[in-house]
């Protein structure tokens, strides 16, 4: 790629991508491009939102593969024997591990409580509470925060000590990812500070010292590059299998599918965006994407605004054009 598309990529992210921070560009497992903007270095960690989703499938599948969890179709209730069932409840009953990850699972409430979540003190006995009611299991229902957390709950119970510690060893550590620690965050004004400082690292806890799974965690581009390259490669980086292709295979193939926001096909917390390619993606235009035909991986780091510009349409008809020869 010559300097003249680079410095025509660079300009267009200044002009109309001004809330990234970072983006990295994978061929062929080589990094084609790397640049970094307002004010951020490779070495600032930004937080990747609803990305910590993915990253979470990543340890979920880990801990099926290592025998922790016996499958996906294990019901979810079967890690928390100690709660407490309302008289009549059927529906929550039958939620499985793979509803979480496909994003079928039905709740109480119409709108999702973010706030509730937020400021509770048990978020995941919280979540537990809304899950079930009247709505039907297998239609898509998308769980910004807490469905997804409950997998944190499942996660920790069958591993039997931190998401944090087994992520280190199972995955950050292998890929040469650095999350350094839990980010304790303890009212509103705290939250807005920590999402908004260029110098925190780590990955946030719930007021139960447990990580949070739909978002909360913070890494930086090269490092979100690297889950991406993970997924590309099948599971395998360098001599060492990561995660089994199995796992991978199913994550991204379609399993449910979210009409109302594109029509766009979900796996098990990734985005399908076509036949050849798939993404984590969250707020603000955090995204890692991965083009299994052109062997590309794409990170963007972002500040998270209101209305941020769609990544997909800035990647397949802008970037890509670019790098494809």
């Amino acid at each position: 790629m010559n300097q003249e598309k680079i410095k025509e990529l660079d300009k267009t992210i200044n002009k109309d991508y001004s809330n990234i921070t970072g983006l990295v560009i994978q061929k062929n497992g080589t990094k084609i491009y790397e640049n970094y903007f307002n004010e951020y270095t490779a070495n600032n960690a930004i937080h990747i939102y609803s990305v910590t989703k993915s990253v979470i499938s990543i340890l979920i599948g880990i801990a099926i593969d290592e025998g922790n969890i016996k499958s996906v179709d294990q019901k979810i209730l079967d890690f928390f024997p100690d709660y407490t069932i309302n008289a009549g409840e059927k529906t929550i009953q039958e939620i499985t591990i793979e509803n979480l990850l496909t994003m079928t699972a039905p709740y109480k409430y119409k709108t999702e409580p973010y706030e509730m979540f937020f400021a509770s003190q048990n978020p995941i006995q919280d979540a537990l509470d809304l899950l079930g009611g009247d709505g039907s299991i297998g239609t898509f229902n998308y769980s910004a925060i807490g469905g997804t957390h409950v997998l944190s709950g499942i996660l920790a119970k069958a591993i039997g000590r931190s998401i944090l510690d087994f992520a280190t060893e199972k995955l950050f550590s292998p890929l040469g990812i650095k999350v350094p620690h839990n980010v304790v965050i303890r009212d509103k004004e705290e939250h807005f500070l920590v999402m908004n400082d260029k110098y925190t690292s780590g990955w946030a806890v719930d007021p139960q010292g447990m990580n949070t799974a739909s978002w909360g965690l913070f890494l930086t581009p090269v490092e979100m590059a690297k889950i991406g390259q993970l997924y590309l490669n099948k599971g395998g980086w360098k001599d060492k299998q990561i995660v089994s292709a199995k796992w991978i295979s199913e994550s991204t193939r379609e399993h449910s599918r979210c009409v109302q926001w594109g029509n766009l096909a979900y796996g098990y917390l990734w985005w399908l965006i076509d036949e050849e390619s798939y993404a984590a993606m969250g707020d603000g235009g955090n995204i890692i994407y991965v083009n299994t035909k052109n062997q590309m991986v794409i990170s963007i780091a972002s500040l998270n605004i209101p209305e941020a510009k769609d990544r997909i349409e800035f990647i397949k008809g802008y970037i890509e054009p670019l790098f494809v020869i």
